[in-house]
């Protein structure tokens, strides 16, 4: 009985067991197979929800290797990093390399350690607040150039370096699975950014190439060096090679393809050379002799410079002394009625509007009547007053009796039939006669003569420029007058300008107070008492060029008189240099009302910089310096603004060979 009872209990528990063992194993079984599979499935899941970002540009050239990349940037989802709350853009520092040796380091680019994060990437366009959207680092660099005149070698090479570490930066963040950081780029300085990568680059290996030939002529000037003779032949001879590669080459592009080779070979021998001189001390002393002179020679430069631009500014081009002489020969074969411009009625009718326009330059004056009169809606209620001097009187009637202004009326004047502008009248035209005048400005070998070249201009000495303080004597039945420089160009209608409400004011001017030298104490000498007591040094001054005068309250405060009052005080020159500005200032002392400043834009002769945006809104852009648009110096970015408005297939023009 009992092992009829034992003997089913031993069987329970031999199958108890056997349950037991599947289980353990159906769990092992479970635990092997499906675990990788969960695993798996989550971190596709992750890998499937990519973060919303910014594309990064489509080319990331890799200044290194020289190799694009094709790949995006691509980054885990920002809620899955605990530890970043905001993407932070982060640039490399990066150690200047040897670009003849680009295929040593290529091999070592791989093994270099990722550099320590120095600096946050900052919006580069940031301090140009003037400036467009698309300024890039190229265009900053170039207007603080233009600003104080010196070297940015140093500024591009930070900007190539920025812009090398972002790449670098960039393509090792994209072989990251869990980047700590991700760069991410402002959209609105991605075009930007990718512009002024690819203009600082090009240019990269002359640079190279001229510090080593800087390094070679420092090693040429050693004592230890010139005592090896063989050594200094070696050198001199590397150095006329790499010379005459680089040539005239400003870009990497205009190398030849023997330059590695010969840049190469002067590297090698400069390192022989630094085995031979290892004071360091001597090499500091040559470079600081090298500096100074290059400085002096730079100064001499400027200097030459500015004498060659002053001459080329008061040069006649050849067609512009041809083009008179063609007109006036034509216009002596027309009899008198053919000499005679139409619409007399018109010249002093009040309710119209004038201009006045004083000018000796037939293609100048051509140009400012055919803007004003194109850009005019209602052009057969403009009337145009030119007066010119003696000369140019006969060419000047018969450009326009040829080239008619459309419906606009025209009137050309001698000034030398001004009968009452005399010596007696105008103390000015006294002063310009005189001997004492012509030897301060004109005669350089005289002790006593003005040293400053900008004054040594016929135009300084032309009663032309002087005749804008007698416009009421000039034309006694108008009551208002806008006055126009011969360089200028019209872009919008002006008859807005008549509308204007001056408030009791004579002069209507854009007021130029931007920059420091637009102030009263850059014309007037505030040393003399007379001025000190009368002015304040640091008060606005107004632009000439384009002006509106009320002839009417003119004559009420008897302007003129002022002029002649200040002018006879400064007889003697102690008050103000030559020129019509710092009278003008003076004159109009407390008489002249602002104008908005989008009437007048100035500086197309003389800043490259002027900003187009301003150009476009103008109604008047100002070619006011030495850089006028009919000369070969002319800023040739803006000369465009000014040429539209002459018909280059006159024959008159082509007959003296006048083109755009």
């Amino acid at each position: 009985m009992v092992c009829t009872e034992a003997r089913p209990k031993a069987q329970r528990n031999n199958s108890a067991m056997v349950r037991t063992g599947r289980s353990v194993l159906l769990f092992l079984l479970a635990l092997t197979v499906l675990s990788p599979l969960v695993l798996y499935t989550r971190r596709l899941s992750v890998a499937l929800n990519p973060i919303q970002r910014k594309d990064l540009p489509g080319e990331i050239a890799n200044q290194g290797l020289g190799v694009k990349a094709s790949s995006r940037l691509n980054a885990l989802p920002l809620e899955t990093v605990s530890s970043l709350k905001e993407p932070v853009g982060v640039v490399f520092s990066e150690e200047p390399r040897d670009l003849s040796n680009e295929s040593i380091e290529s091999k070592d680019q791989e093994s270099t350690p990722r550099k320590k994060a120095n600096r946050a990437l900052s919006e580069v366009t940031a301090a140009d607040g003037a400036g467009s959207k698309e300024d890039g680092l190229i265009d900053q660099v170039t207007r603080q150039e233009g600003q104080d005149g010196s070297l940015v070698s140093s500024s591009i090479d930070q900007q190539e370096k920025a812009t090398g570490s972002q790449q670098q930066s960039s393509s090792e963040a994209s072989s990251l699975e869990t980047p700590a950081k991700v760069l991410v780029e402002n959209p609105q300085k991605e075009s930007t950014d990718v512009k002024s990568k690819n203009m600082a680059l090009p240019d990269t290996r002359v640079r190279n190439i001229k510090d080593q030939l800087i390094k070679a002529k420092v090693y040429l000037g050693l004592g230890a060096i010139r005592a090896n003779s063989q050594y200094l032949r070696d050198l001199r001879q590397r150095i006329r090679e790499v010379q005459k590669v680089l040539g005239d080459a400003t870009k990497d592009s205009d190398l030849p393809k023997n330059a590695n080779e010969k840049v190469k070979a002067l590297e090698q021998t400069l390192i022989k050379g630094k085995q031979t001189q290892d004071d360091c001390s001597v090499v500091v002393k040559k470079l600081r002799a090298m500096l100074h002179s290059a400085e002096e020679q730079l100064l001499a430069q400027k200097k030459q410079t500015v004498f060659l631009t002053q001459l080329a500014a008061k040069t006649l081009p050849k067609g512009l002394h041809c083009l008179p002489l063609r007109l006036a020969n034509e216009y002596f074969s027309l009899d008198s009625v053919q000499q005679q411009f139409p619409n007399h009625e018109k010249l002093d009718d009040p309710k119209l509007y004038h201009y006045a326009l004083f000018s000796d330059n037939i293609l100048a004056t051509a140009v400012v009547v055919n803007s004003t009169v194109l850009n005019a809606k209602h052009p057969s209620r403009h009337v145009f007053h030119i007066v010119t001097d003696r000369l140019n009187y006969a060419p000047m009637k018969m450009w326009f009796l040829s080239n008619p202004p459309g419906k606009a009326t025209i009137e050309v004047q001698n000034i030398d039939e001004f009968t009452w502008l005399n010596e007696t009248y105008s103390p000015v035209l006294k002063q310009l006669g005189s001997q004492s005048m012509i030897d301060y400005y004109f005669r350089a070998q005289r002790a006593n003569s003005d040293s400053n070249l900008k004054y040594r201009n016929p135009k300084y000495l032309s009663m032309l420029n002087h005749l804008r303080f007698y416009l009421p004597e000039i034309y006694p039945k108008l009551d208002k007058m806008v006055f126009l420089d011969d360089d200028v160009v019209v872009k919008k209608d002006l008859t807005g300008l008549w509308s204007i409400d001056m408030k009791g004011k004579v002069n209507g001017a854009v007021e130029t107070c931007g920059e420091s030298f637009h102030r009263f104490d850059r014309y007037l000498n505030f040393s003399n008492p007379v001025i000190a007591k009368n002015f304040d040094p640091h008060a606005c001054g107004w632009a000439f060029g384009m002006n509106v005068f009320d002839l009417a309250e003119w004559r009420r405060q008897d302007i003129t008189e002022i002029y002649h009052s200040w002018q006879k005080l400064n007889e003697d020159r102690l008050l103000w240099k030559l020129g019509t500005l710092p009278p003008g200032l003076i004159t109009f002392w407390n008489k002249t009302f602002p104008l908005n400043r989008s009437w007048h834009v100035l500086g197309l002769g003389y800043n490259p910089h002027v900003n187009s945006r301003d150009i476009e809104r103008a109604a008047v852009i100002h070619y006011n310096g030495n850089m006028k648009p009919w000369l070969e110096i002319g800023l040739p970015k803006f000369r465009s603004y000014w040429s539209k408005y002459l018909y280059y297939d006159q024959p008159f023009l082509r007959e003296c060979n006048i083109n755009p």
